[in-house]
């Protein structure tokens, strides 16, 4: 294993097939797997320096984005090569990360423009990143310690949530003005958009997920999960939650935010993201080194993915190839 962590380049698994692909930060060993998820196996390791955990994979353009807290950098590379192309070294600490794809500008100027958001964990703010020069154009003041982003499914705005301040700060698009905060459960980390627009906030230290209403700025409902909620996730009407110190998956339904049940899965789950066409759930596990494979209609844990040291994959992880189309060609 030491050998192979030390040439990741070289990993070349079984040809890879069209179908959906996980891009997992893996923060011990300083690299990225890369998983194909219907032929369930590592078909690429890249090596990211700096110990990344923050993943942003963007399609639309063309790359997936890393956050190497050690470092300081942020990445960006090439879905289609999974080459280096560009980095960024970014003050503060910089943590979780979101894209906002082609973003309408204002009346005047020139659109469409894709914007990068990065939380500085240490300074209480957004760094703003043009994705195309990759250069650093603005800072947005957030509440302490602000860890996961989301971004409206019509990228109306942004949130982070801000652990320290146990609150959910939210930023107009494309004019990048303050909204609001809204108060939430106790040490917020994770977050994500449900298909029906709500904000799901997962609060580590209270165990129990806020649903916001972006249009009110309000908590309609606080949802108990186990022990150290940390990402969400949405397929067949339910939530999924990774439960880091009960090892489990804690599942509601989206319709009447009750809980419905519990899933046992690997040591320490964090990043969880579906597959975009709603047939896989895939959650990794940091202390395990694998990500786990779960069915949401039959809500059961059909199998296990192994990676690199690690895995953290915090942020959106999984991007579909049409048929004739994988990552990582012409990289060897």
């Amino acid at each position: 294993m030491a050998v192979l962590l030390a040439l990741p380049g070289l990993m070349t698994c079984a040809p890879a097939h069209a179908g959906a692909f996980a891009f997992v930060t893996n923060q011990n060993s300083s690299d990225l797997s890369v998983l194909d998820l219907g032929a369930r196996t590592e078909i690429r390791r890249v090596p990211v320096p700096g110990k990344p955990a923050g993943v942003a994979v963007t399609p639309s353009l063309g790359s997936f984005f890393t956050v190497s807290p050690d470092s300081k950098t942020l990445r960006r590379f090439s879905l289609a090569t999974c080459t280096e192309t560009a980095s960024l070294q970014l003050p503060g600490g910089p943590t979780g990360i979101a894209v906002a794809a082609k973003v309408e500008q204002e009346s005047g100027e020139q659109a469409p423009k894709s914007l990068i958001f990065v939380s500085d964990w240490y300074n209480a703010r957004l760094h703003v990143v043009d994705a195309a020069s990759f250069r650093l154009i603005r800072e947005l003041e957030t509440g302490s310690a602000p860890a996961g982003i989301a971004v409206a499914a019509d990228q109306s705005w942004v949130a982070s949530a801000d652990r320290d301040a146990n609150q959910v700060s939210f930023f107009s698009l494309p004019d990048l003005d303050p909204i609001g905060q809204v108060p939430v459960g106790e040490r917020p980390y994770g977050l994500a958009t449900a298909p029906d627009g709500r904000l799901h906030v997962a609060n580590v230290g209270s165990n129990s997920v806020s649903v916001i209403d972006p249009g009110r700025l309000a908590v309609i409902a606080e949802v108990p999960v186990g022990e150290r909620p940390y990402g969400v996730a949405f397929a067949s009407g339910r939530a999924f939650v990774t439960d880091q110190y009960a090892d489990t998956l804690s599942i509601y339904g989206l319709a009447d935010l009750k809980p419905e049940t519990v899933l046992d899965v690997g040591e320490y789950p964090e990043g969880i993201q579906a597959t975009p066409t709603g047939d896989l759930i895939v959650s990794t596990n940091w202390f395990s080194n694998t990500v786990s494979l779960t069915d949401p209609k039959s809500l059961e844990v059909t199998g296990e993915i192994e990676t690199g040291d690690g895995p953290r994959a915090f942020g959106q992880f999984i991007a579909e190839f049409p048929e004739g189309d994988t990552p990582c060609r012409a990289s060897n």
